[in-house]
Parts: structure tokens; sequence; C-alpha cells
């Protein structure tokens, strides 16, 4: 089917796909043991190009305005392993688009050049133990005193955590307000009170370390606020389209990835005398199962063009982040019953992949929190 890259795009993705060959494919048995990505990840992936692609070219990024070469980047990680985009979409395509349009001058010099090499790890502090997508409701705070401000509080469920360099903490500012009380902060994992937990044990995703933030006392000055004061809600929401897209771009072609791995496998499988993609049940699921992620892929394109655009709505972000998991998730799970009690064994790609899918129908907001926003619009 036509799809909506060109040449340069296409020419990217090569080089993707080089880096994932060179650097990835060698070490994942690796970073599924560590339940995390070392440096030489970050640095490597910072010298092949692949961290600032939307940070301007003076902070030594690639500059690009089109969001397609981001979606090309999520969509190669993706084959790998779901792990891979989630721990690099946090830092390049959702946390350093804060920095890149709402820092100041000094705060981009300040970081921006690490976070495109890949010597500053990104990660971005909204969920905590009290609230999930209720992102009014926080309850981290930072008080004004004297000319800084005195941050505490905590974050859960937090990618790229463990190892972040550099935490965009979103922070309670005016406890009168809820939505509009809210500023972001961008705080130095250095500082005097900040405190990371242990790597969270879960589900799936092993290559991701998620942990645990602490705040105590972090006392951090007014060059640490990204963005306008009691502004943070605002600018969360309006960033949140292109991270509910980037988990669209990245469900489709997860799915896809393991979809035709398992093809292979049903025309290689025999039961009873025969291929077992030959029984009629299979044919038919196959086919039911490829026109399910062609079609999501359409309507997931469509999105990402609209985006480029500047014409892509928090509903339409909605609607792909909702039907693209839930595709995702129900495409592996039968996925799984074709290979049988080989689906179910860990050394098997499409096990691990069953795991890792399941979280994608809660982060970003979970699904049911996208069918509100939909609701919402359609009057209800």
């Amino acid at each position: 089917m036509h799809r909506i890259y060109d040449t340069d795009h296409e020419d990217f993705r090569a080089t993707v796909r080089a880096f994932v060959q060179r650097s990835v494919h060698p070490n994942t048995g690796k970073h599924i043991a560590a339940k995390g990505l070392p440096r030489e990840f970050w640095t490597a992936a910072g010298s092949a190009g692949l961290l600032g692609l939307e940070v301007p070219e003076e902070y030594g990024g690639g500059g690009a305005a089109d969001y397609r070469f981001n979606a090309v980047l999520l969509e190669e990680l993706s084959k790998v392993a779901a792990a891979y985009p989630s721990c690099v979409a946090v830092h390049a395509d959702i946390t350093a688009p804060y920095l890149v349009r709402l820092g100041t001058p000094v705060q981009r010099t300040r970081w921006l050049p690490g976070v495109v090499s890949g010597k500053t790890l990104l990660a971005i502090g909204m969920t905590e133990p009290s609230g999930g997508s209720d992102l009014a409701a926080l309850r981290t705070t930072a008080v004004r005193d004297g000319d800084g401000w005195v941050l505490n509080g905590s974050k859960t469920f937090i990618t790229n955590g463990y190892s972040a360099d550099l935490v965009l903490v979103a922070a309670r500012t005016d406890p009168a307000q809820r939505s509009r009380g809210i500023t972001l902060f961008a705080v130095p994992t250095t500082t005097p009170g900040f405190d990371r937990g242990r790597k969270l044990d879960k589900a799936g995703q092993d290559e991701s370390d998620t942990a645990e933030l602490f705040f105590t006392d972090v006392r951090l000055g007014d060059d640490a606020v990204i963005g306008d004061l009691n502004g943070g809600f605002g600018h969360m929401v309006s960033n949140l389209a292109q991270e509910r897209l980037g988990s669209a771009v990245s469900n489709v072609a997860h799915a896809k990835q393991i979809l035709e791995e398992t093809l292979a496998y049903a025309k290689q499988r025999t039961a009873f005398g025969q291929p077992i993609g030959s029984l009629q049940h299979n044919k038919f699921l196959l086919a039911e199962l490829f026109t399910q992620i062609e079609v999501a892929e359409t309507y997931v394109d469509q999105c990402v063009v609209a985006h480029c655009a500047g014409s892509l709505t928090a509903v339409g972000a909605a609607k792909a982040k909702w039907w693209s998991s839930q595709a995702q998730n129900e495409v592996l799970d039968h996925c799984v019953q074709l290979f049988g009690g080989y689906g179910y064994m860990n050394e098997y790609r499409v096990s691990r992949a069953w795991r890792d899918a399941r979280v994608t129908k809660i982060w970003a907001g979970t699904n049911e929190i996208m069918k509100e926003l939909i609701g919402r619009d359609l009057g209800l």
C-alpha cells in the first residue's frame, strides 16, 4: 500500500536500520539482563544522529520540522522490541520538544547539545503514586522560597528514570488552582534532595529502566522553570498529542513486525500433514489480522501527515492511541495462539512482544481516558 514516506525518509530509515544492526541486535540480551539501556546505547544513537531530529542545528540537532523522520525512527526501533521506541521517545520525542519549544536560549544552550549527543539523558515526571491520567490532581509541590523554589513530592513509573541526567518535573506552584496552578521544572539528577528508587519489576519491556523518583527539599532557581509559571498543564496538554501519536506509530509497527514473523511460522509449521496457515480457520484469521493492521497503519499515517501540517487535534491523537494499542494487543494475542505452546515461551519473540504490548493500553493516558476525550468531543 502507498505510504507517506519519500526518498529522504527511506534514506533515513536505512541509517536507523544500520544503527539497529550495529548497536542494538548484538546487545539485546545484555539490555534485558540489565533491565535498562547503557550509556553506550545512547551515545551511539547520538553519533548516528538519531536523538536530535527536532533540535535546531545550532545546538547540534537535525533541525527537522518533518515529523515523518521521528515516525521512521520509532517504526524501526519497534521492530526490535517495544521498549526501544518507548525509551528513545521519552528522551527525544517527548521530553526534548519541551526544551526546544519552551526553553530560554540559556536553557537550550545548557542542555540541548548533551541531549543530541546522548550524554544528557532525559525523563519526564508526570505520573504520581496517587494518580496517573488526572494530571490536574498532582501533589508534587514547588513552593516559592526567596529567589528560588523548594520542590517536594514523588513520581512513579518513570521511563528512563533510573538513569536520567535531567528530569522534567510537573509540580503544583499554586495550591488554590488545579490545572492552572502547575509549573514545569528541569531538575538535574545531581541536585541535592533528588533520589530515585529501585528499577521497578515490570511484566514486560525488560530493556527499559523504569523507576520511582523522590524530591525532598530540592532547591531550584528560576532558571529551572520551563515555559510559563503556572502554565505547565497547558504545556503538557499541547505536547500530549505528539506523545500519543508516537505511541500509535510504535504500536502498529511493533504488531506488524511480529505478525509478519507469525505468517512465516504459519507457512512452515505443519499439522495434520499441511502448513497450519493453510487450515481455513488460521487462513481466515491471518487475513483478518493483516487487514486490521493495515487499516490501523493507514489511519496512523494520516495522523502523522496531519501533525506535520499542524492540524492533528488532541481528539485525533486520542483515537490513534487507543485504536492502535487495542489492535496491537488483539493481534499479538492471536499471534501467541498461532505459535501454540512455543508462543508462551520467553525465548520466542512473540511471547515477549505480547507481554511488552500490554502497557500500551495504559500509558500516555489510558484507553478509557482516550474514549472520554473522544466522547466529550461528540458533545456527550
